[in-house]
């Protein structure tokens, strides 16, 4: 990986490949290599550029408030680094949509597309907000073991949880080896998001959804809402995935990204 100093932290990112540029920004509380399966496949045909977010993989640890406006903020700058300058695509799943949407709404400009995969475009109910809260101080005290227990049966389709035990157990590694002040910062970051179900009808831009069909953290039935809320959005369903659906199975979502990128 390539590190670089942006905006007070230390970033670390792949950037593989040459062509229309991807960004790939990953989920909670995980790092780049949960795009591993596209990395390795698009880049023969496209730039991928798939930072670890502050405070992930072997970016720079968050111990303050980590919002998703300073992820967005930290891939502008990111694509500043780099010398983007053309528009690129950017991919988000769960946590890297909503800093996807963020991104949107301060640098629309530097957009060709947005793919948006298992996420959601409304912020946090009181009632999940109060339980990020509870997780930011429950990681601080007694460690990250805790947030991978409650979290890796709820991220992935049962087929996958029962027959892939490697891909299971790499996903704890990530978790667990993340620095709780990370997990804290960014929770809490979470919680206080922005609401952008108004606003999905001002995304100017060609929109992908892709979404597992057994998640059960934002379902099917979420997303096509979501979807049809874009004005130019194509909507597809990952069989045999749950919330982690380019993990499960890449060549499905894969398909679907470069049939929108095609497009383009």
């Amino acid at each position: 990986m390539k590190t670089c100093s942006i905006n007070g932290t230390n970033l670390s990112f792949v950037d593989r490949g040459s062509g229309p540029v991807l960004i790939l920004a990953h989920g909670f509380p995980l790092d780049h290599s949960m795009w591993i399966g596209q990395i390795e496949t698009l880049s023969a045909r496209y730039r991928l550029i798939a930072p670890d977010l502050r405070g992930f993989g072997q970016s720079g640890v968050s111990d303050s408030l980590a919002t998703m406006e300073q992820f967005a903020d930290d891939l502008a700058a990111l694509l500043d680094y780099l010398a983007v300058r053309e528009p690129a695509v950017l991919c988000g799943l769960s946590m890297g949509g909503y800093v996807a949407l963020e991104f949107w709404r301060k640098y629309a400009q530097r957009l060709r597309g947005l793919i948006f995969c298992d996420t959601r475009a409304a912020n946090d109910s009181p009632e999940t907000a109060a339980a990020r809260l509870v997780l930011a101080q429950r990681v601080t005290s007694e460690g990250t073991q805790s947030v991978a227990d409650t979290m890796i049966p709820r991220l992935f389709d049962p087929s996958t949880l029962q027959r892939r035990p490697h891909l299971i157990e790499n996903m704890r590694q990530v978790i667990e080896r993340t620095d709780p002040r990370s997990i804290a910062a960014t929770a809490r970051g979470m919680a206080q998001r922005s609401d952008f179900t108004a606003e999905l009808h001002n995304i100017a831009c060609p929109a992908l959804l892709i979404v597992g069909a057994s998640d059960v953290i934002t379902p099917v039935t979420e997303m096509q809402q979501m979807a049809r809320a874009v004005p130019n959005a194509q909507f597809t369903v990952i069989e045999h995935a749950g919330h982690m659906a380019p993990l499960e199975q890449p060549d499905a979502v894969n398909a679907a990204i470069e049939s929108f990128l095609k497009r383009l």
